[in-house]
This record gives C-alpha cells, structure tokens and sequence, in this order.
C-alpha cells in the first residue's frame, strides 16, 4: 500500500492511482465530464488526496481517441505535470504473464491492460478504471483495483 500518514486521533492512507484510459476518457470529455464515482475519485486525486501517476500508453490511448490539435495540447498540458512511469523489458515479460494466467482462467484481458495491471503490482499502485474486465482480472492476478463506494 502507499505511504501511511499519521494524524492525532488515527492514520489514513494515501494511494498512489494509476488511471486508466477509460476514466480520463470521461472526465476530459468535450461535453463536460461524466459524473462517475471513478470520475470523481479522480478529480479529488488531483486535488490532493491521493497522487496520480500515468504511462506513456495511456496518453497515447487518449491522444488516438481525441481528435485536433486543440485538444492533443489540452491532453499534453495536464499531463505533463503527472509522473509518467515507464515500462521495461520485465514489465512486458510479467504482463504476458498476467494475460496467461487471466486467460488459463477464463478472462480475456488486453495487452495494455495486462501491462496495466503488472504496473500496478510492480510499483504498488491502485488502478482506477470503468473496465471491468479489470474485476475479473483481480480473480486470477494480485493487483489493488479501485473500489470506491
């Protein structure tokens, strides 16, 4: 789990959020956000409650699903200030892994989510996503999947 901060009277945790496509989708939408539970989590993220990191495939998902260059600077802006975590060459061996498993299992995930959920497992995040292909992929790998209320 993330950093355990301690306060009078008890602690609390702050997570570290790896967001998923599917959520940036909803909150940068032209028509004004959808108002999810996954979508308000991540707006109070970025607000400082918990800290948001993003990978390169992610953008690059975002930058492919949005059309004009008005809106590719609007993606490049608010994520430049994100860290962006950068898979290696076990990254990419671990994800086959995890699609090998999930599939033995009955699941069929995709290769950025399984490269999704070996990030999260490799450098202790919590995805946060709208797919639920992810809930049936925490059946058969360890990964903290977003839960909230």
């Amino acid at each position: 789990m993330g950093p355990v901060l301690r306060l009078q009277g008890g602690a609390f945790e702050v997570m570290t959020l790896l967001v998923d496509t599917s959520v940036w989708s909803l909150a940068l939408r032209r028509d004004g956000p959808v108002e999810s539970k996954e979508v308000i989590a991540l707006r109070e993220a970025l607000d400082g409650a918990d800290s948001v990191v993003t990978t390169g495939l992610v953008l690059q998902e975002l930058l492919q699903g949005f059309s004009g260059a008005k809106a590719s600077e609007a993606i490049l802006d608010r994520f430049g200030a994100l860290p962006l975590i950068q898979p290696d060459r076990q990254d990419h061996v671990a994800a086959a892994e995890v699609r090998n498993a999930c599939r033995r299992g009955g699941v069929h995930i995709g290769t950025i989510d399984a490269l999704l959920v070996q990030l999260c497992g490799r450098y202790d995040l919590t995805l946060l996503s709208t797919d639920k292909d992810f809930a049936h992929a925490a059946r058969h790998i360890p990964f903290r999947l977003w839960g909230g209320a």
